[in-house]
C-alpha cells in the first residue's frame, strides 16, 4: 500500500498493544510513533504534530482522559480516538462528550481499528478543507453575500465595484434564483448611497392598481381603501436605491407612468396633480428575454433602453459549477449558525452528487438543499441521505451512451421524459411555485399544466 502522509501518535502502556497497532497501523500506509510511558508521550505532543492521537484510557501516572485535555490544549484540531476494555466503555462514551473523536473497545479485529482510523481522518480532511474554503471565501471569492471564484463572477465583482461608482440606471438579467437581488443589494451597498434607503418590489406580484400605488403613493381618496395620504417607495427610497424584481411583468400603461419617472424623476401620487422631484437610483431585473419581449411587443421599447443603460447577466449556476463547493461552503457556514450545529462537513461523494446535480432553481434550490440537509442531519456529517430526494433521481438528461443500446421509440420516450421534468422544474422555480403564472409563461391551459406537473410529481402550490 502506498505511503500515506497522515502521522499518529499510539499511546499504551502496555509494549505488545504498541507494536501491534504500529505493525497493522503501519501496513496501511500511515507514519506511526508510538509510547508505552505517558509522561514521554505528552513531552511528544508539546514537540511535534500529528493528524491523529491514539490512546489508551487506563494507564498509571498519566491515564487516558488526562492526554485527552494535554492533546486538546496543544493541538486542538488534532481528534483523538480512545482504547478501552469492555468494563471501561461508559468512561469512553463520557470522553467523547469532552471532545474525543471515537473510541474502539478491546480486543478489537485489525480491521476495526483500520476503519476507525480511516473514517476519523477522513473526516478530520473534510474539516480543514471546509476551513480552507472559508479562509479562501473570505479572503478571495466573497463581495457581500456573493461566492464565486469562476471567471464570469469574478467579472460580476468587477462589475459591481465600477457600477457602485456611478448612479447609472441598471437592468439585471438572469434565471430565477441566480441572485439578482443579492446583486443588486451589493452595488447600493458599496455605493455612496449606502447610508439611504434600499427598497425592493415584485412586479409580478402585485396587481396593476396596487403596484402603481405601492411604487407612487396615493392621496387620501384616491381609491376607496385610500384612507389617508401615502409615500410610494419611489418617495421613501429618496437619496438611495429602489430595486424593482420581474420589471418585465409591469402592465403596459404603468410601464407608459414609469418611463415618464425615468425621464423626469418626477412622482405624481394616485389621485393627485401635483409632481414631486426624487433623487433616486433605480436597479431593475427580470428573468425574461426582454429584447424578446420588446419585438413581441409585450414591453416598450423606450422603457427597455431607459432601464438598460447598464445590462449585467448573471451566469446561472450550471454554467458556473466550479462555484458548488465555494457556495456549499458559505451555506453550511450559515446553517451553522442558524442552526448551532459546529463544524459541518459534506462527504465527498454527496459534494460530487451536488456537482453532477443541473440544478434549474440555481443558487436559492442549492441553498434550500443544503437547509433541508442541516435540518435533518443529527451529528456535523452530511451525507446523501439527508439532502432532498430530487437530486438523486435523475433529472437530468439521459447519457447519449445509455441511449444507443434502446429501441428508437423507449430512447425517444427516456428523453422526452427528462425534458418534461427539467423543463417544470425551471418553470415552476421561474413562477416561484404558482401555478396560475406558470401556465401564462408556458403559454399552456391550466388544467394541461397541472397534468404534466402531476406526472412528473412536481410539488404545485398556489
Amino acid at each position: 500500500m502506498g505511503k500515506k502522509s497522515e502521522r499518529i501518535l499510539v499511546i499504551d502502556d502496555e509494549p505488545g498493544m504498541c507494536r501491534l497497532l504500529e505493525t497493522i497501523l503501519g501496513e496501511a500506509g500511515y507514519q506511526v510513533v508510538s509510547f508505552s510511558n505517558p509522561i514521554q508521550a505528552l513531552k511528544a505532543i508539546e514537540r511535534d504534530s500529528y493528524n491523529l492521537v491514539i490512546t489508551d484510557i487506563r494507564m498509571p501516572k498519566v491515564n487516558g482522559m488526562d492526554l485527552l485535555k494535554a492533546v486538546k490544549t496543544s493541538s486542538p484540531k488534532t481528534p483523538v480516538v480512545l482504547i478501552t476494555a469492555h468494563g471501561t466503555v461508559e468512561s469512553a462514551v463520557h470522553a467523547m462528550k469532552l471532545g474525543a473523536r471515537d473510541y474502539v473497545a478491546k480486543p478489537f479485529q485489525n480491521d476495526e481499528i483500520r476503519m476507525v482510523v480511516e473514517d476519523v481522518l477522513e473526516k478530520q480532511r473534510l474539516i480543514e478543507e471546509n476551513r480552507r474554503l472559508k479562509t479562501e471565501l473570505a479572503s478571495r471569492y466573497q463581495f457581500g453575500q456573493i461566492v464565486g471564484k469562476s471567471p464570469k463572477m469574478q467579472q460580476i465583482f468587477q462589475l459591481i465595484s465600477q457600477l457602485a461608482q456611478s448612479d447609472a440606471t441598471i437592468l439585471i438579467q438572469g434565471e430565477s434564483g441566480t441572485g439578482k437581488e443579492l446583486v443588486s443589494r451589493a452595488i447600493h451597498f458599496n455605493s455612496s448611497r449606502n447610508a439611504q434607503p434600499f427598497m425592493a418590489i415584485h412586479c409580478g406580484a402585485l396587481p396593476e392598481t396596487l403596484l402603481e400605488s405601492e411604487l407612487f403613493g396615493h392621496i387620501k381618496g384616491a381609491f376607496t381603501d385610500a384612507l389617508k395620504d401615502r409615500k410610494g417607495l419611489l418617495e421613501s427610497a429618496e437619496g438611495g436605491t429602489i430595486f424593482l424584481d420581474e420589471v418585465g411583468d409591469m402592465s403596459p400603461p404603468l410601464q407608459v407612468k414609469f418611463l415618464r419617472f425615468l425621464q423626469d424623476h418626477e412622482v405624481r401620487r394616485v389621485g393627485s396633480t401635483e409632481s414631486r422631484k426624487v433623487d433616486v437610483r433605480v436597479i431593475a431585473a427580470t428573468n425574461k428575454n426582454l429584447k424578446r419581449e420588446v419585438e413581441q411587443e409585450k414591453f416598450r421599447e423606450d422603457l427597455y433602453y431607459r432601464l438598460a443603460v447598464v445590462p449585467l447577466h448573471l451566469p446561472p449556476l450550471m454554467e458556473r459549477k466550479e462555484d458548488i463547493p465555494l457556495l456549499v461552503e458559505h451555506f453550511l457556514d450559515k446553517a451553522s449558525k442558524k442552526s448551532g450545529k459546529a463544524d459541518l462537513n459534506l462527504e465527498p461523494k454527496t459534494l460530487q452528487t451536488l456537482l453532477d446535480h443541473n440544478w434549474p432553481g440555481n443558487i436559492r434550490e442549492l441553498e434550500n438543499a443544503i437547509e433541508h440537509a442541516v435540518a435533518l442531519s443529527t451529528d456535523s456529517h452530511l451525507t446523501s441521505e439527508h439532502f432532498p430526494p430530487s437530486l438523486f433521481e435523475g433529472s437530468s438528461y439521459p447519457d447519449p451512451s445509455s441511449l444507443e443500446k434502446l429501441a428508437y421509440r423507449e430512447a425517444k420516450q427516456k428523453v422526452q421524459e427528462s425534458f418534461e421534468k427539467t423543463y417544470l422544474t425551471k418553470l415552476l422555480n421561474r413562477a416561484k411555485g404558482n401555478i396560475t403564472h406558470a401556465a401564462q409563461m408556458a403559454d399552456m391551459d391550466r388544467k394541461n399544466l397541472q397534468e404534466l406537473l402531476k406526472k412528473n410529481n412536481l410539488n404545485i402550490t398556489e
